[in-house]
């Protein structure tokens, strides 16, 4: 380009303005009431799009019409997500496998069927040859979410057969994906230490006895220990994040592209992208950092008045980042509770007690309890609301030393197992590509001659 970068600039600077005055909506075009704006009806629900019987979220009743609240519930095939913890919490096992076989198969695996399953995700744990090198190391990235969209593309490339869409085909790419997504990302996030922060290079390998979570927590370390109790919340967070209904932007992304009949590779490249962005999968790190600043202004987190009060002022746009928003408080389907984020809560308070972290885990619970009343203090809104899950998978990452890059890859390493379900459906059931309609705006145009301009 013979033009400097500043003349660039400026043309592009032009370019731009040329293009908001000829491409804004109107305000009755904005505002039309036909328009499914986010696919969701006018009552906040969404589109009825298909059928599902991978999961399901129910956060509300809906009787003679209104919308009743109800406490939340999560179903994964038919298993209440509360039921499917608490088991595991009793036979002090890890879950994330076992979910992950539940999601995939639509039962729950015996124990030769778990035997296999896990050996096949052990067999897939190690990246293709050179994979690291060419993929990984030679390419650095700033953002990890980005390098693991890349690097799922890239391993369509290492695929003896990327486009066969056969139930066979499919489940085999879904088990090798399950198995690499924590090797890929832990391997990403040191080589971006190292490049982007002049830290040492380390790359362990997995360990094939390990848990999902223990490898992920051997992967990323220098030291390559934890504990066991560590190990168990990290396993935690995974299973409640593996899945939440097809309605989620990340899994419709996935089946939207699913449904055109292409590769495994880019459907779930797809929602990798989908889940990227900070108003879906980076919630949590907005509730960090607006809790900072919670930590930092309450003088006696004891006080729930005082809580309330330094609420108030986030809700009236005073502090904070003025948006009024309290982070991770709401959800467009759960009512009453949030049943991710009460599994969290009860979950981390042992691990919160040994990091010395206790009083952090009570002052996020002091604010899930204040904000309700003051929402609709300073609102005027009756709107019901609970804290979600992004209100304490943040604060459990950082009991366990996880650096903020990892929340949302962390998030994928788990929803793979969702999305590799919701896939296969898609393509397998699904029967006819999506194609919402866009109403047209625009007006017929007498073209004018180039010259005449």
């Amino acid at each position: 380009m013979s033009e400097s970068p500043t003349a660039f600039s400026e043309y592009l600077h032009t370019l731009c303005a040329d293009y908001k005055i000829h491409n804004s909506l109107t305000e009755e075009a904005r505002n039309n009431s036909s328009i499914k704006r986010g696919l969701r009806n006018d009552d906040g629900t969404g589109v009825m799009v298909g059928c599902t019987k991978v999961g399901n979220v129910l956060g509300y009743r809906v009787v003679d019409g209104e919308r009743e609240p109800m406490e939340g519930r999560l179903i994964f095939r038919g298993f209440e997500l509360t039921d499917l913890v608490n088991a595991y919490i009793k036979e002090k096992r890890y879950g994330f496998t076992e979910v992950a076989y539940l999601l995939l198969f639509g039962h729950l695996p015996n124990r030769e069927q778990f035997a296999m399953f896990r050996a096949l995700l052990n067999e897939s744990t190690e990246l293709p040859t050179n994979f690291v090198e060419d993929m990984i190391l030679k390419y650095p990235s700033h953002d990890i979410m980005n390098k693991l969209g890349r690097s799922v593309l890239a391993l369509y490339s290492c695929d003896p057969n990327p486009d066969d869409c056969s139930v066979e085909n499919m489940m085999r790419q879904s088990i090798e994906l399950i198995a690499r997504f924590p090797t890929i990302v832990a391997y990403a996030y040191v080589v971006k230490r190292h490049y982007f922060e002049n830290d040492s290079l380390y790359l362990h390998r997995p360990i094939a006895e390990h848990s999902a979570a223990e490898n992920f927590l051997h992967l990323i370390r220098p030291n390559k220990t934890f504990t066991e109790e560590e190990a168990r919340v990290l396993d935690l967070c995974l299973v409640c994040h593996a899945e939440h209904g097809g309605g989620n932007n990340s899994t419709f992304s996935c089946r939207s592209v699913a449904s055109t009949g292409t590769d495994t590779y880019s459907a779930i490249a797809a929602a990798v992208g989908s889940l990227k962005g900070p108003k879906h999968g980076g919630a949590n790190r907005a509730v960090l950092r607006q809790f900072e600043e919670c930590k930092r202004s309450i003088r006696d987190w004891k006080d729930d008045g005082e809580v309330e009060a330094f609420v108030k002022r986030i809700l009236r746009g005073e502090v904070s980042d003025h948006s009024g928003l309290v982070y991770g408080m709401g959800h467009a389907i759960y009512t009453l509770s949030d049943p991710r984020a009460v599994i969290l809560k009860h979950g981390a308070r042992k691990l919160a007690q040994e990091k010395g972290m206790l009083d952090e885990l009570e002052l996020m619970e002091a604010i899930e309890r204040v904000t309700p009343k003051a929402f609709a203090e300073i609102t005027g809104s009756e709107k019901v609301m609970c804290a979600n899950v992004d209100m304490y998978s943040g604060l459990v990452y950082q009991m366990l030393d996880i650096p903020s890059d990892l929340f949302t890859p962390l998030f994928a390493i788990a929803r793979i197992t969702g999305w590799c379900a919701h896939r296969m459906e898609e393509a397998l059931t699904g029967g006819r590509i999506y194609r919402p309609a866009y109403k047209s705006m625009i007006r017929h145009k007498d073209y004018i001659p180039f010259n005449e301009r």
